[in-house]
């Protein structure tokens, strides 16, 4: 086992090693086309490369590198020094930044997606446009500048006089978005079509551009301006165009904020992805470093969007109810979506939200989207979210729980018929299939997990061939295959045993944490205590709860089932022992249930489906672009071929 983990630890690294380079070529690539003309991608998906190198490699080089211009134009040396921002890509990265920048409040501006431009003055008089290149030294572009709306040649005061400032302001070149339609729709967006347009040497279409202000540092005498406010003030008051300002009070009504900005994005006039939190007060010296740390770009991501709730729907699974948020549809890193799980009731309950609210929903690589936060700004148009009462099936008054809604009628119709076919999916029975489970329920032959293994291939012919047949006595080959399958299935793990009674939230995984801790027999589990679960790792109140709950529950059952029809095994140790296998397609040297039995005698599981805790997936078409091999990838569960497999276990 040593020898294995040693092997899939260097692999990892030798992945991780490729990915880094990889990252570092592309964040280079596209830096260079960014600072020499017209950028190929968004600022998202670069920011997106760019975090996961972060992930991988916090200390690379190229993350303490802003890029460079072109040659085409005339170095000049900053006065402002224009490093790069700290980033903050969710509320949760934002509110631990927080945690050690505790402010009285924060000055919030808009993040402008444009490209960043330093002018410079001598008594009044503009002397300089420069780019932001390197973050030191960028290219003389003065030209176009003053071509360009919003860059006076010469500040003036309300009254005419020239104003006596030598200094940088600091501001970001942009194309507004009636612009791009009229003129520039060919070019992918407003940016990049600035970008280029900006830096082109015979100045042409400058004059479309606009340059909107956020930073001044006077070089000669004292500041004209005491801190962050007044300075938007001051470049107001010279004629400069500014971005908007924000102040908020605590750390949660800037994430509230900038939910309605996202909301509000599209109707702006130029292009934003994100916020500049600051402090009041005015620190030079840590503006002046290459990534300041008293400020933060908090952006907007491609995986959050700002919806208005309209219903809500309470999804039955088995006996649980789950709310989900039925909302106005909206893009999530290019998928459509417009419901999103809410959890249960707490959850809900602590989200606050209401019929009519505004939601922000996220998806960060999720499978199944969520709501993360509720914005209620008109609560005299919201109503109240109505939680369910009755059971839909038996008319049970459902139990509220708070963590769960759920119907305690253990005879309820729609909770047996659930846990009949969670049996049957975890046991892994495959060809009970769920139309039969559901008419042998209907008919009244299953209403137990123990009456599956009372059918007899006579009780299931009748579900197979039609009445002339059966009047013909004909044999049915279908029925005597699922009597087979069943009597196949009378052996399992005592994991696999327990999981397969559809106690909510505990799965093989869970029952293994169990078995492993010491409850290592049916007995063991039907005798254990809440507290004696909840000290197991993995487990909390709740979970330890609900499966006390549950086993005992199903006690009876789960006794006359081990006692005269399952055989329940040992787990087995072995070279594969914690590892769960699924195999997909077809096998070149050997059948699949081979297969699955090899790796179970070795200490394996086998698994029909791709689950989060899957250790492996096992196909000869590696790159196929089947629903497993995608869940594979989006779970991070390493796909491996047969030759692959077979290497694993004779390791």
């Amino acid at each position: 086992m040593g020898d294995l983990f040693d092997i899939e630890e260097a692999e990892r690294e030798n992945d991780k090693h490729l990915r880094i380079k990889e990252l570092v070529s592309l964040v280079k690539k596209y830096q260079e086309s960014y600072y020499n003309g017209e950028g190929q991608i968004s600022d998202a998906e670069f920011d997106k490369l760019w975090d996961e190198l972060k992930e991988l490699d916090p200390n690379n080089e190229i993350l303490q590198k802003v890029g460079a211009d072109s040659g085409n134009f005339k170095k000049i040396q900053h006065v402002m020094p224009m490093g790069s921002q700290e980033k903050a890509a969710n509320p949760e990265q934002f509110l631990a930044w927080t945690q050690k920048h505790s402010y009285s409040e924060y000055l919030v501006e808009y993040k402008l997606d444009g490209a960043s431009l330093e002018l410079q003055f001598q008594k009044g008089k503009l002397l300089h446009a420069v780019t932001r290149g390197d973050g030191s030294i960028g290219d003389d572009i003065t030209f176009n500048a003053k071509k360009m709306s919003g860059i006076p040649s010469f500040l003036y005061d309300s009254n005419g006089n020239l104003i006596d400032y030598s200094g940088g302001v600091r501001g970001e070149v942009i194309m507004t978005h009636q612009v791009h339609k009229d003129k520039f729709s060919d070019k992918a967006n407003c940016r990049n079509a600035a970008n280029g347009l900006m830096k082109r040497k015979d100045g042409e279409g400058s004059e479309y551009l606009t340059l909107i202000t956020y930073d001044a540092y006077a070089t000669e005498g004292s500041q004209p301006f005491k801190d962050e406010e007044e300075k938007l003030k001051w470049l107001n008051s010279c004629g400069f165009k500014t971005v908007p300002l924000k102040i908020c009070h605590s750390a949660n009504e800037v994430i509230d904020y900038r939910a309605k900005v996202m909301e509000i994005r599209k109707s702006l006039e130029y292009d934003i992805d994100g916020l500049v939190i600051k402090e009041r007060v005015i620190n030079h010296e840590d503006a002046s470093r290459a990534r300041p740390d008293r400020q933060i770009a908090f952006k907007f991501s491609l995986e959050e969007a700002v919806s208005t709730l309209r219903e809500v729907e309470w999804s039955r699974n088995g006996g649980t109810y789950t709310p989900v948020a039925i909302f106005d549809e909206v893009d999530l890193n290019g998928t459509k979506v417009k419901r999103a799980s809410l959890a249960n009731p707490d959850t809900m309950r602590e989200l606050g939200v209401t019929i009519g609210c505004k939601v922000v929903v996220v998806k960060r690589g999720e499978i199944i989207p969520k709501i993360e936060r509720a914005l209620h700004e008109r609560p005299d148009q919201e109503s109240p979210v109505m939680v369910p009462e009755k059971c839909e099936s038996c008319s049970s008054i459902l139990h509220d729980e708070g963590s769960r809604l759920f119907c305690p009628n253990k005879k309820c119709p729609k909770r047996i018929l659930h846990q009949l076919l969670k049996w049957v999916q975890v046991v892994d029975i495959r060809d009970l299939g769920e139309s039969l489970v559901n008419d042998l329920f209907e008919k009244g032959r299953v209403s137990c997990i123990s009456d599956f293994y009372t059918l007899t291939v006579e009780d299931l012919t009748p579900f197979f061939l039609n009445e002339e047949s059966l009047a013909s006595e004909k044999k049915s080959l279908g029925a005597e295959k699922v009597y087979l399958s069943i009597q196949n299935h009378r052996k399992m793990s005592l994991a696999t045993f327990v999981a397969a009674f559809d106690i909510e939230g505990i799965g093989e995984t869970t029952v293994e944490k169990l078995v492993a801790s010491g409850f290592n027999s049916l007995e063991k589990l039907l005798n254990m205590k809440e507290e004696e679960a909840s000290s197991v790792y993995g487990f909390a109140e709740i979970m330890a709860k609900i499966a006390v709950e549950g086993l005992l529950e199903n006690a009876e059952e789960m006794r006359s089932l081990s006692s005269s029809y399952i055989d329940i095994i040992q787990s087995q140790e072995g070279k594969l022992s914690g590892k769960s296998f699924c195999f997909t397609g077809e096998l070149r040297t050997m059948k699949r249930a081979d297969a699955e039995a090899l790796v179970k005698k070795l200490g394996a599981a086998a698994k029909s489906s791709v689950t989060k805790d899957l250790s492996y997936l096992v196909t000869n078409d590696v790159s196929s672009g089947s629903s497993k091999n995608q869940k594979a990838a989006k779970f991070g569960i390493p796909v491996i071929d047969e030759e692959e497999f077979l290497k694993l276990i004779k390791e």
